[in-house]
């Protein structure tokens, strides 16, 4: 019987986890970022600088400072220093340009940027389109914003300031960090996310996975995005021992990051764990027997990982893997997978009830039974636990929030033993002839086909109402594959209703700055000139 009732919970900021840090292990290695090597001493050092110089600038408590920078020393850093001021930190994907950089840094009403040389001249050609920005901190010349309204200085004159502790003081629902949407659907919206919303994410992921103050945790993702802010930055904080935080993905490096930090723990996403689990050029099974590798690697983190990749991973390289975990950026964990818990195949885990009251509505917002498919749903059981509405946008976190549940966009069902199971993005999914089709089990299932490197499953308007489906794909370089071959590969494994009528190869699909693939896009295209039609082909088939 699932526990609906409102439970008792301590609330902490950021600063309250690096303080605890400080008073009882300040000098030990805490955080590896690029290579470079920091305790926490030698962070709150530069951070205190940083946000004493933000507050010299007239930075107030609240006020958002943004980051353009990709990950590196100076990228933490600048996140810990707006923490430390009580401002709100605003890190920006290091891929925005244009109108995409622009509704980010006004939408969020910046005061004060950093960004790093090598990207100052996208912030050169639209600050004086951002109305609230003030000044511009460089990392390297400052001439690089040369000619911008407001005024600009060098990362390095930013830690002259005093060292000593901001006179400020955070409350755990005080807001932390903006985080924003990928916009697929729309405009980017700011995820408002408190101290304790950090803080709370960084202990839930670290009690899946059974993180202890002996691991080391490794991630490539970017500090623009929030999972490695709470796995590698505060993760330490709160279970101890250190992390590291490589500036990209690379295959070929992987094994040799693994080697050098001494890794037992990575936060990475399922493309990554995808190109490991298929990387021809690494040594085979076991780990022993790779010389470039490090054994003390005992688990590896992804989602989404199938079964095929999950099970390759663990055989070939003998770590244990974790996915059981599914949440968005507004709230998380949605569900997870207590330690001792064993996931079902194709499950994100189980429902997490002990922070979320987790539901499966219909349309109507009516609750449908175990087993069936509909918009996935939740109310805080915590208090600030998930986000604290979007930026400037109260209809959007209304919208939202219809009848007080917070509305994911996901479908998804629970099985009769509370297992949550994604079933896809509610704009992507489609129906046909009478039956539902999801975009994301499809693709999952196109994927297995050697010769495709990405794919998009998607609904075109169909004659006959309701929607026909079109394949847009990429193939691998080296794969041969025609339209025809790919539908005639499709018809032994996709069941008949889910079966394409439309097939189209692209030499790339469209994709938002952080890498979603744009199905709003296809949608609006539809059929084009280059799109291979099953029945214009006159093929028949038997439904089966």
């Amino acid at each position: 019987m699932a526990d609906h009732t409102w439970k008792r919970s301590d609330t902490l900021t950021c600063n309250v986890v690096l303080d605890r840090r400080l008073d009882v292990d300040p000098d030990s290695p805490y955080l590896d970022v690029c290579g470079t090597s920091f305790t926490a001493a030698e962070v709150e050092a530069v951070a205190n600088r940083i946000a004493n110089a933000y507050i010299g600038l007239g930075v107030q408590p609240g006020d958002r400072v943004a980051t353009v920078i990709e990950n590196s020393p100076e990228a933490m850093l600048a996140w810990w220093g707006a923490v430390r001021a009580n401002a709100v930190a605003v890190p920006v994907n290091t891929a925005y340009k244009g109108d995409y950089l622009v509704h980010q840094l006004a939408d969020s009403g910046t005061r004060v940027m950093v960004v790093e040389a090598s990207l100052a001249d996208r912030v050169v050609q639209v600050a004086d389109q951002v109305p609230l920005l003030e000044h511009i901190v460089v990392i390297g010349d400052p001439a690089a914003v040369s000619g911008v309204a407001a005024k600009a200085m060098s990362w390095h004159d930013l830690q002259q300031a005093d060292a000593s502790r901001p006179e400020v003081v955070s409350q755990p629902s005080d807001l932390a960090t903006f985080v924003y949407t990928g916009g697929t659907t729309g405009p980017s919206k700011g995820c408002m996310l408190s101290h304790n919303y950090h803080v709370a994410l960084t202990d839930q992921i670290g009690h899946t996975w059974g993180r202890t103050a002996d691991d080391v945790v490794w991630t490539p993702l970017p500090l623009f995005h929030f999972n490695a802010l709470v796995t590698a930055v505060l993760g330490p904080l709160v279970f101890g021992g250190r992390a590291a935080i490589h500036r990209r993905f690379s295959v070929s490096n992987f094994w040799p990051e693994m080697n050098r930090v001494g890794a037992t723990m990575t936060s990475t996403l399922g493309t990554m764990a995808y190109l490991l689990a298929h990387d021809e050029d690494r040594p085979e099974m076991p780990l022993s027997g790779m010389p470039e590798a490090n054994t003390s690697l005992r688990q590896l983190a992804a989602a989404p990982l199938p079964v095929e990749v999950d099970s390759i991973i663990k055989e070939r390289f003998g770590v244990k893997t974790f996915s059981g975990g599914y949440g968005v950026t507004e709230a998380s964990l949605i569900s997870w997978l207590p330690l001792g818990t064993t996931n079902k195949p194709n499950a994100a885990g189980i429902v997490n009830d002990e922070y979320f009251d987790v539901r499966i509505f219909d349309d109507d917002d009516n609750e449908l039974p175990a087993g069936t498919d509909g918009e996935i749903v939740i109310r805080p059981k915590r208090p600030h636990v998930m986000f604290e509405g979007y930026w400037g946008r109260p209809e959007a976190t209304v919208e939202t929030s219809r009848n007080w549940w917070y509305h994911t966009g996901d479908i998804g069902r629970i099985d009769e033993d509370d297992y949550l199971y994604f079933v896809d993005r509610k704009a992507d999914y489609l129906r046909r002839r009478g039956e539902n089709i999801s975009s994301f089990e499809v693709e999952s299932i196109l994927m297995k086909h050697p010769a495709l490197a990405d794919v998009a499953v998607h609904a075109v308007l169909s004659d006959l109402t309701e929607d026909d489906l079109k394949v847009t794909a990429t193939v691998n370089a080296g794969g041969a594959v025609t339209e025809e071959e790919l539908f005639r590969w499709c018809l032994d494994e996709l069941p008949y209703f889910a079966l394409p009528r439309y097939v189209e190869f692209r030499a790339e699909l469209p994709r938002s700055p952080v890498g979603r693939v744009l199905k709003r896009e296809l949608r609006d295209e539809g059929v084009t000139a280059d799109t291979w039609d099953v029945e214009a082909a006159g093929i028949t088939y038997e439904r089966r």
